[in-house]
């Protein structure tokens, strides 16, 4: 059964390296395909994961296996895949020339093209998509930490992968509209690039009602894009997607009662996309807001903020000086 084999991590970066160590954490089999650098800070430190609750799980380097190897593939009962998206072809061939033909490929990564990726290179092998909500932030000396709430998604399957996936800690739910839980997410996820730009943590961002209402501006066009599709996205919170943006318009003290509720965010909580312009990193843009902006195409639809926000983030790239810590009215054009 791949349930019995190691469950292979693909790119452990911060995500991959906080699930697969809360995996080993729960006694799992675990390996991780890791690059130099973070293979050399687990050898050293061992792995440390945090979470925003306060819990914290500790495991040596000799509780799971470390390899810059893609032969690590050569057992695996389940890959989990959770590489960037720019990253997915490549892994998708190692993986089509090391895993076994019933290993089950499951993809925790942002944006909504990887699976139809992965499927390309892997051909008839399970592809199961999945939906990471919360946020990691790599803090080094081996230390992972979990900055927000929510827990992973991964499509249906007759094996029940999820529940093999699910231990203490970490919760993994199996979904029969994993495509509507990945639309929801990419829509939630269009204010990563709001907050690599404000260059604020992602609890002061979304106290402050000028950010949010910039969020609910670009989410109003995604969801107007994705409706004109014939795309319903799912949301991760019991607030329906249709009436996010209304809440995001809400007073300050109205609107942090319903957050507190229904969502947990560390007050150092920061954005994928910002840890990347920190450290000089090509972004996720074209996987996010690009996706909703060629879908708009399609479908006649026009975001000019998605597009003005797009701009933003390319131009931050390039310059290489990091967040550009911008405010809502210089991305909006108006200052």
């Amino acid at each position: 059964m791949v349930t019995d084999r190691p469950i292979v991590v693909a790119g452990a970066g911060a995500i991959g390296c906080f699930v697969g160590g809360m995996l080993a954490a729960a006694g799992r089999r675990v390996a991780l395909l890791v690059r130099p650098r973070v293979k050399t800070e687990i050898e050293r430190f061992g792995l440390r994961l945090t979470d925003f609750d306060g819990s914290e799980n500790k495991l040596g380097a000799g509780q799971l296996a470390l390899s810059e190897d893609p032969s690590i593939f050569h057992s695996a009962g389940i890959v989990l895949v959770t590489v960037k998206s720019a990253d997915t072809a490549d892994v998708a061939e190692q993986i089509a020339r090391h895993a076994p033909r019933d290993a089950v490929i499951v993809s925790l990564q942002n944006g909504i093209g990887n699976v139809a990726v992965l499927r390309e290179h892997l051909g008839d092998r399970r592809v199961l998509a999945g939906m990471v909500p919360f946020n990691v932030i790599a803090m080094g000396e081996g230390r992972f930490h979990r900055s927000t709430s929510g827990d992973i998604h991964v499509g249906e399957d007759d094996a029940n992968t999820a529940l093999a996936l699910s231990v203490a800690g970490l919760t993994v739910r199996a979904s029969r509209d994993i495509a509507g839980v990945q639309w929801g997410k990419l829509i939630i996820n269009l204010n990563n690039a709001l907050s690599a730009l404000s260059d604020m943590p992602l609890a002061a961002q979304l106290a402050n009602r000028d950010w949010r209402r910039l969020f609910a501006d670009q989410m109003a066009e995604g969801l107007a894009a994705l409706k004109a599709a014939g795309i319903a996205p799912v949301s991760a919170t019991p607030i329906p997607m249709r009436w996010t943006p209304a809440l995001l318009r809400l007073p300050d003290v109205i609107f942090n009662a319903i957050l507190g509720r229904t969502m947990k965010i560390d007050p150092e909580a920061r954005s994928s996309m910002w840890q990347d312009l920190k450290h000089g990193r090509k972004t996720e843009i074209d996987y996010l807001q690009g996706a909703v902006i060629a879908l708009a195409e399609q479908n006649n639809v026009d975001v000019p903020l998605m597009r003005r926000i797009v701009a933003l983030i390319k131009e931050a790239e390039v310059a290489g000086n990091g967040p550009p810590g911008l405010t809502p009215q210089q991305i909006r054009g108006l200052a």
